[in-house]
């Protein structure tokens, strides 16, 4: 009680500033801070409170123990288990994740195949087919950058470009178009190494290198040199890209012997001899576009519109990122629909809201910041999403639901990428009212899509910005 009437007091006090009080261009003038500093009230649980997060963790502060025992982990519908996979330090999830699906189609397809119906799991190379997104982003760059040659450095697009060379992030699309061009391998085929599970020094350093690439074509064009000329000067740029991502990630493999295995690790049949893109084939993932719809859910847009990000995509001549914007009660019906299937699907979340990652259990009252800091934090999604405040971050795989006797959820299973010790075993749990605030992304087989829907998909997309709050890649 004491607490509230203190803010209010406070709140008083401020509304009482004099105008005088702040400068002219809007700074801190000497007034209004002596003003700041008067309102200033620190009583004894203050100080306590200060003592306790100078040497603390805020969120071990604002823990809500009393949520802890009602952190239920049954689930009603759930899909077959597979191996937890991690990301380490990089920015992958997206691949991890899409790579999440894919195995998991083809343990469904094992099982109704009489040879294969022992089939023990698989894990596909995520350094492999990094190799080629960080080749083929470097691509977009420079092409990038010779499509807005004619512009100067201070307009948007071309800031765009310099700013971010290449990342780690991304979305599903650039899954489908790397893996309809280039394949996958199995992980043992192609392991990860050091720099593909700590990417920050070579990312750094390519991108270095891009950026000065790229203001060398930019003065190629500017002297009027050829368009063969640039292209040629973009084509030995890339040659020393390669080589540089061969060396921190290894040459990716052309052709390989590979034998699937059974539950106890014995090889099933004859090693058989793959490319990538046969292998694809092999585990009916060669032809990923066109078979899924991407949904998203922005309050901030018009629901059942088709929108389209301007060069949110791995490849440059592949596939910007099109999605259907729904409310959150036909994301969840789509999702219900799958997982009813035994499918898993790709998603995406603001993992840093409300997320105790020890337990592994997103709840919206996971932690009181508001009795801890004494004030409030009402923004609600649209708003957060307009304001920078909250957004995809984080990329995980869709797998299991727990529904009510009418068939709504009550809360939701991801398989994550950060390690088996990380939360459920490898796993997150999150309540409905959590998965409605703070997941974005979808994407689902169109068989699961009412037909509605899809002519929805259909439309001629909006084209919005890739500097968009919520158009940022998934990590």
């Amino acid at each position: 009680m004491k607490q509230t009437i203190f803010i209010s007091t406070v709140f008083v006090f401020f509304l009482s500033f004099s105008a005088n009080a702040q400068t002219k261009d809007g700074g801190i003038s000497k007034q209004m801070l002596k003003e700041i500093q008067q309102a200033q009230s620190y009583s004894v649980a203050d100080k306590a409170l200060f003592n306790a997060m100078a040497s603390n963790k805020i969120d071990d502060l604002a823990q809500n123990f009393s949520k802890r025992s009602e952190r239920d982990t049954y689930f009603s519908v759930e899909t077959p288990k597979q191996s937890i996979t991690n990301q380490r330090s990089s920015g992958r999830c997206w691949m991890f994740s899409g790579f999440n699906v894919l195995r998991a189609n083809f343990a469904a397809q094992c099982a109704n195949d009489p040879e294969m119906k022992d089939f023990g799991g698989l894990e596909l190379s995520q350094n492999y087919l990094f190799f080629w997104d960080q080749l083929e982003k470097a691509n977009l760059f420079l092409q990038g950058v010779i499509d807005c040659a004619d512009k100067p450095m201070e307009d948007t697009r071309v800031r765009f470009f310099f700013k971010t060379p290449l990342g780690d992030g991304g979305t599903f699309c650039g899954v489908s178009d790397l893996v309809e061009k280039y394949g996958v391998v199995p992980a043992e085929v192609m392991p990860e190494t050091f720099s593909a599970e700590n990417t920050s020094k070579a990312s750094q350093l390519i991108k270095s290198k891009l950026r000065e690439q790229g203001l060398k074509l930019r003065q190629m064009i500017a002297g009027g040199k050829s368009k063969a000329a640039v292209s040629k000067e973009k084509q030995e740029m890339l040659c020393v890209i390669y080589h540089m991502l061969s060396l921190v990630y290894g040459a990716p493999v052309k052709e390989f012997a590979y034998s699937f295995k059974d539950k106890s690790g014995k090889t099933i049949g004859e090693p058989q001899t793959y490319t990538p893109l046969s292998f694809a084939k092999k585990i009916g993932a060669e032809k990923l576009n066109g078979t899924f719809l991407m949904v998203m859910n922005d309050p901030r847009r018009p629901y059942h519109k088709t929108y389209e990000v301007e060069y949110d995509r791995h490849v440059y001549d592949g596939h910007n990122w099109v999605y259907l914007n729904l409310p959150m009660d036909e994301i969840e019906a789509l999702a219900i629909a799958s997982l009813k299937d035994g499918r898993k699907l790709y998603s995406s979340y603001d993992v840093n809201k409300q997320s105790d990652r020890k337990v592994g259990y997103n709840d919206l009252n996971n932690f009181d910041y508001e009795s801890l800091f004494g004030t409030t934090f009402p923004m609600n999604k649209a708003e957060r999403i307009s304001t920078y405040d909250s957004g995809s971050t984080h990329a995980m795989t869709l797998c299991a639901v727990d529904l009510t006797a009418d068939g709504k959820a009550k809360k939701w299973k991801v398989e994550n990428s950060w390690g088996y010790d990380a939360g459920q075993k490898g796993y997150l749990i999150m309540t409905d009212e959590w998965f409605r605030e703070f997941m974005f992304r979808l994407v689902v087989n169109k068989k699961y899509v009412p037909e509605a829907l899809l002519k929805e998909a259909a439309q001629k997309p909006v084209m919005v910005m890739p500097e968009d709050p919520l158009f940022l890649p998934d990590e």
